[in-house]
């Protein structure tokens, strides 16, 4: 040091450590606050509480996302295994609540529509389809779950996203906007994974004033909505699109990139039956309800054509901002032209071959962008057949399973379609479609109606009203209710080997061996137990398939050898499979009537019938 001075060496030294100490201290006061375990991990998944062999998401995965956490969404309660098990076809789906499947619980959604049929299409297989879509989310939540799905083995990613871009958290005209800038939100959001953050940010939120709180009255939609008029090819609407864009081609390009497929599809939204939320004023060619007049006009006429172009100008037009634009559409058809990896899901094209005169309306859609329960079949049908032409799945299917046949055999029950009836009549009540409830409203009283009404008010958890319909169905002798619900809580809890016993009884009591000898094979893959060995076998033997059991008392008598009268059981297949050859050349009274009694010792009296 001279005359007071530092020399130029201790000065440089000085200021860089003037500049590191700052960040030394933040860097320990995260550690600090992760040591004491304060705030929450955001990553997509954590390790299943109830079993940590397996991941689950993380329910405060969204919360960086929405600017007031009191509107953060929670998604489905999906395990999937750690460690991934072999001849698994793993399948992550992403978007938003269309995605989710609002407003039916659990089997309503798209994707157990179409796990329901590649896993009984592809028996062999076990298909485990894991949705991580949330409720009022954008093109941000998707690119980024996206990004985190690689690192768990998927197969295929599934997504259906696109109306949200405007009011979903992080949208354009939403309550949770924060920028227009991409480079700026993203930094944000890697920003808010810190524990300093959500500190600094939890301590602002203590000093806000009690008026400042969101009214938890107002419906989602009416929270999110910030900016209610947005104008067609005005700055906001542009860059809603373009960042839409922007995010789907950086997942697009970041999924080529990790060869994972991605299966992206086309949006739907009701043209026909929901009048826009909010019309243009002036001239006429502005003006949405004006263009929804001439639609109403054209298609009454019988002059479809110019009906579809005129619906689809009025949503265009629709101030509001709740339907995607065509612009989004055209992204998605350009983006699989784009990238070899990706491929389009048409559900657009298939919503219109199933529509009156090809324009959607209420035949496939509850109001303005969720479809009903036909609705979510025909979007599985769109990914179903987008997957099977990619011949992505090696396997070969056992026997396909049909749109018609899906319709009929899918467990969704009456419960959860009155539970989606209530809850959209809620939703509309409520801006911005203020539709208030029917006055003579008034639930019935069967079993049904009693217990969607009790589940549509939170007094019941779904499970429970599953439980309590299959006890009730049971009573009345109705099996067929009785399997649905047990095949529902199965897709739900796809780990418990108690329902796939249950599901294979009753199928078997209903007359369908296939689906009795499927579900007990699926028992056997959960628990490899003799009584579940056993069960096989026996569904064979009462169905008189003989040759189909012989494996599965060979592998009993391998697990359980010393298992009382298993050899003798294994002789008399034996016989009925030589007796049967030779009766079909030469029909003999004495060796049918020796089928039989075999049958009946082996306590297989199904069987036995047809040769008494």
């Amino acid at each position: 040091m001279e005359n007071g001075k530092l020399s130029g060496k201790k000065l440089k030294w000085f200021r860089a450590v003037a500049f590191c100490l700052p960040l030394v201290i933040l860097v320990f006061a995260e550690l600090f606050l992760r040591f004491f375990n304060y705030g929450h991990n955001t990553s997509l998944f954590i390790r299943y509480p109830d079993n940590p062999d397996y991941w689950v998401i993380n329910k405060y995965a969204s919360e960086r996302y929405f600017t007031d956490t009191a509107n953060a969404t929670k998604g489905s309660i999906e395990p999937f295994k750690v460690v991934k098990a072999k001849n698994t076809f793993r399948i992550f789906v992403l978007g938003e609540s269309t995605t989710a499947g609002y407003p039916y619980l659990h089997n309503g959604s798209f994707h157990r529509w179409l796990q329901y049929r590649l896993m009984h299409t592809y028996p062999g297989l076990q298909f485990e389809v894991i949705n991580v879509s949330l409720t009022a989310v954008n093109s941000y939540t998707v690119l980024d779950f996206g990004r985190q799905v690689v690192k768990y083995q998927p197969d295929a990613v599934l997504v259906y996203t696109g109306h949200n871009e405007y009011y979903g958290a992080l949208g354009i005209g939403s309550t949770s906007h924060i920028a227009n800038n991409r480079l700026l939100v993203k930094t944000v959001l890697a920003l808010k994974e810190l524990r300093l953050i959500q500190l600094i940010n939890n301590t602002m939120s203590s000093f806000k004033p009690a008026s400042a709180d969101i009214d938890q009255r107002n419906n989602l939609m009416e929270r999110m909505a910030r900016q209610q008029e947005i104008g067609y090819q005005s700055d906001a609407y542009k860059a809603g699109i373009d960042q839409f864009k922007n995010n789907m081609d950086e997942l697009c390009s970041f999924m080529q990139q990790q060869k994972v497929p991605v299966f992206l599809s086309t949006l739907v939204s009701n043209q026909k039956d929901l009048k826009p939320f909010i019309s243009g004023q002036g001239k006429p060619a502005v003006s949405a309800d004006n263009q929804f007049a001439l639609a109403t006009a054209s298609y009454q006429a019988g002059n479809y054509a110019a009906a579809k172009q005129q619906y689809i100008k009025a949503k265009e037009l629709d101030l509001l901002r709740f339907r995607a634009p065509e612009a989004m559409n055209q992204a998605i058809i350009g983006l699989a032209k784009k990238y070899s990896n990706v491929h389009l899901v048409n559900a657009l094209e298939v919503f219109e071959q199933h529509s009156p005169h090809g324009i959607l309306g209420n035949e496939t859609l509850l109001e303005h962008v969720h479809p009903n329960l036909y609705g979510y079949a025909l979007l599985s049908e769109a990914f179903y057949q987008s997957i099977k032409d990619s011949r992505l799945v090696k396997a070969h299917p056992e026997k396909e399973m049909s749109l018609a046949e899906l319709i009929d055999k899918m467990p969704v029950t009456k419960v959860d379609s009155l539970y989606g009836a209530y809850t959209i009549m809620m939703l509309q009540a409520g801006w911005p479609f203020n539709k208030p409830i029917p006055a003579g409203f008034k639930r019935g009283s069967s079993m049904d109606e009693q217990l969607a009404g009790a589940l549509s008010v939170n007094r019941i958890s779904w499970l429970d009203a599953m439980n309590q319909l299959f006890k009730y169905s049971m009573q009345v002798n109705d099996k067929r209710t009785a399997l649905k619900a047990v095949e529902a809580v199965m897709l739900e809890k796809p780990q418990n080997t108690t329902y796939p016993v249950y599901a294979g009884r009753l199928s078997f009591e209903l007359g369908d061996t296939a689906g009795a000898v499927y579900y007990f094979k699926k028992a056997y893959e959960l628990e490899p137990s003799f009584a579940n060995i056993q069960n096989i076998y026996l569904v064979y033997l009462k169905s008189d398939m003989s040759a189909e059991a012989m494996p599965y008392i060979d592998m009993a008598l391998k697990q359980n050898p010393a298992y009382a009268g298993l050899a003798n059981m294994r002789a008399m297949v034996l016989d009925i499979i030589r007796l049967k050859k030779a009766t079909a050349q030469t029909p003999d009274k004495a060796s049918t009537q020796r089928i039989a009694a075999n049958y009946h010792a082996m306590g297989a009296d199904e069987a036995a019938q047809k040769y008494n």
